[in-house]
């Protein structure tokens, strides 16, 4: 499909720089099967939904995976800012840096403050390789646990590009970019539709018997980001390792089987979902990687209801979306949240989505 299809304007003023607080106090637009719009709060989720529905959330942990340092070993020493988006092995991981042309194979990057207590205070990795749109290979001096508390120290939260070219990281951001569900270590980026959860809201849930399951999914810089190919065809995701149970299989495979329904908090606990899925409906254990990339045309085969944040033109999360409610509706209900006041991005409101009901039969895996 062409990727123009999927642009829309959004006004600067609309992305948000803080949580709302509570965190369930953030505006949820619902998008009802028959595409009819309803303005509510996240607090009224629970009102929504059935008994016997199963809500299933993502349970991965943002590491401070924003680094700050210098290339050393050459007669200058630029300053060099580093993203971590994938670890490869105990010592090793992908990353996106700034500026990318200042690094070669070889090099040597110094990340963190002589000044400040990191083991040695600082920490080394060399670029082992270099990609074509600003991405390398760091292999860190540190390996294992020991790298782990290394970047802990000298690392910040990675907040998104729209956030941060407005306003620096500070402490707030440690705590308001972790879900409370965080647990697994191994994110760069929020699965940010969790974030609007709070314990009165769980309480509210399960009160109504509406069962919350975690799975796991590591989220990548990449999920992010805006597809740059003028057809969805050309794009290449970045893959991310997720993991689900065979309890949570189980579970959620017999909650269906009794009536209820599977309800999404996120679109990473969404593509994970249906990557588990089998093309019988049953969903199965799953560990490892995957890349699923969801467009309209896709045929859901585990999910029922969407609860996401508002997503970036031309992005993959936005297709998603509109795979899920239909593309018009979901171009009608993002003009609707603009000139409602909704707020967008990582630390805006929510949409409550129910899968459109003409969806085709065609799978786009």
């Amino acid at each position: 499909m062409r990727t123009d299809l999927f642009d829309f304007d959004l006004p600067a003023a609309s992305i948000a720089l803080r949580p709302a607080s509570p965190r369930d106090s953030a505006a949820m637009l619902v998008v009802q099967p028959d595409g009819v719009l309803r303005d509510r709060l996240v607090s009224d989720l629970a009102d929504w939904l059935e008994p016997g529905d199963q809500l299933v959330v993502n349970d991965t942990k943002v590491i401070s995976a924003q680094l700050k340092g210098r290339r050393i070993g050459r007669a200058t020493e630029p300053k060099i800012e580093a993203t971590l988006i994938k670890r490869l092995d105990g010592s090793r991981w992908q990353a996106l840096v700034r500026p990318a042309k200042k690094l070669a194979p070889g090099d040597v990057v110094r990340f963190g403050n002589e000044g400040r207590v990191c083991l040695l205070g600082h920490l080394d990795a060399q670029i082992e390789h270099k990609g074509e749109e600003g991405e390398v290979t760091l292999s860190f001096s540190f390996h294992g646990p020991a790298l782990d508390q290394a970047v802990a120290d000298l690392g910040s939260p990675p907040l998104p590009p729209y956030i941060a070219s407005k306003r620096p990281a500070d402490e707030r951001d440690a705590a308001d970019y972790q879900t409370m569900f965080a647990s697994s270590e191994g994110a760069v980026a929020a699965p940010t539709a969790g974030l609007h959860f709070t314990t009165a809201l769980e309480q509210r849930l399960r009160a109504r018997g509406i069962e919350i399951h975690r799975l796991t999914l590591h989220v990548g810089a990449g999920t992010f980001l805006p597809v740059k190919v003028d057809d969805t065809e050309g794009h290449r995701m970045h893959s991310e390792w997720g993991c689900l149970s065979a309890g949570t299989a189980h579970a959620l495979n017999a909650a269906r089987a009794a009536g209820g329904r599977i309800v999404a908090v996120g679109t990473t606990s969404l593509r994970l979902l249906e990557s588990a899925t089998a093309a019988d409906g049953t969903i199965e254990p799953f560990s490892g990687e995957t890349a699923i990339f969801i467009t309209p045309g896709y045929r859901f085969r585990a999910v029922d209801i969407l609860l996401t944040n508002f997503h970036l033109p031309r992005s993959t999360l936005f297709m998603l979306v509109s795979a899920f409610s239909g593309l018009d509706t979901m171009k009608r209900a993002y003009a609707h949240a603009v000139t409602a006041g909704y707020r967008f991005y990582s630390y805006g409101d929510a949409c409550l989505l129910f899968r459109a009901r003409n969806q085709r039969a065609d799978l786009e895996a």
